[in-house]
């Protein structure tokens, strides 16, 4: 698909008006507003998350951001749906930074990966790597340990940020994973522990204020050491999750220009850097 293509988005499981089935059409029935039964649901194919799969369908969408005084760093966000991504365009734009996804789960890499992850260095940008969590799958050791075996690693040549934790509703089935507040929390501990003993440096961990208050009971673990990168489709970030009095980067929209996915660095270029630097 081309990279502008505006990608599926994952619905909660209840009853929602769809677009026509392939079925349908090919039998030449012009229908329009098929309802699904009571109880259906959209499902999307294990390795297809993305960084705020969940977003739109959970917390909607309610402008983007007006400018401020406050000095932000333009960055993009991609995964496989991208393809090869204009890498040059995005530059040419103002996007600074990105990130790719690399892996989800234990199950699944990004095949468009290198492409993604050297593109983006090639032209100059600050690149890193991010990892779908899937906490019902397998333990966060172990996603952690995946991750950095699959591109989520981290070297200090100024250029390569941290790797990301995109822990967020879970589009395969129960937003939280099937576990309490307090085994989320735990997962999110191992992984988060597990990736800094393997790289030196405490993961970003990414998410969305409503799902961290109803999965981890709006811990506030983790703030001291992460950075956050909040996501929220709005024209401010909104309320920050438990324990964070600021965030590092915002994925403000789903629906920019040649990618998607457009996310602010809270600062300027050299704090970038700085992040990349640890």
């Amino acid at each position: 698909m081309p990279a502008s293509t505006p990608r599926p988005v994952y619905r909660p499981r209840t009853p929602r008006l769809r677009h026509l089935s392939l079925a349908l059409a090919l039998s030449g029935l012009l229908l329009a507003g098929l309802t699904h039964p009571a109880g259906a649901a959209t499902v999307p194919a294990r390795g297809s998350a993305y960084l705020g799969i969940g977003v739109l369908a959970h917390d909607g969408q309610d402008g983007t951001p007006t400018s401020g005084d406050a000095t932000q760093t333009e960055g993009v966000d991609v995964s496989a749906y991208q393809g090869n991504v204009a890498w040059s365009t995005l530059w040419s734009s103002g996007v600074k930074w990105a990130y790719t996804k690399a892996t989800e789960g234990t199950y699944y890499t990004n095949p468009y990966f290198a492409q993604q992850y050297n593109g983006a260095y090639g032209v100059g940008m600050i690149r890193g790597a991010y990892h779908f969590a899937t906490p019902d799958t397998t333990s966060g050791a172990t996603q952690a340990n995946y991750f950095v075996d699959h591109g989520g690693g981290w070297s200090k040549d100024g250029r390569t940020l941290p790797g990301v934790l995109d822990i967020e509703w879970n589009p395969y089935g129960a937003s939280c994973y099937g576990k309490s507040a307090a085994a989320m929390v735990s997962w999110i501990a191992d992984f988060l522990s597990t990736y800094k003993s393997r790289t030196g440096r405490d993961a970003v961990i990414y998410t969305a204020t409503s799902w961290w208050s109803d999965c981890t009971g709006d811990s506030g673990a983790f703030a001291s050491a992460d950075p956050l990168w909040i996501a929220r489709y709005a024209s401010d970030p909104g309320t920050l999750p438990g324990g964070w009095t600021f965030y590092t980067m915002w994925q403000y929209t789903s629906s920019g220009t040649t990618v998607g996915d457009h996310d602010k660095f809270n600062g300027a270029l050299d704090r970038v850097v700085a992040l990349a630097n640890g």
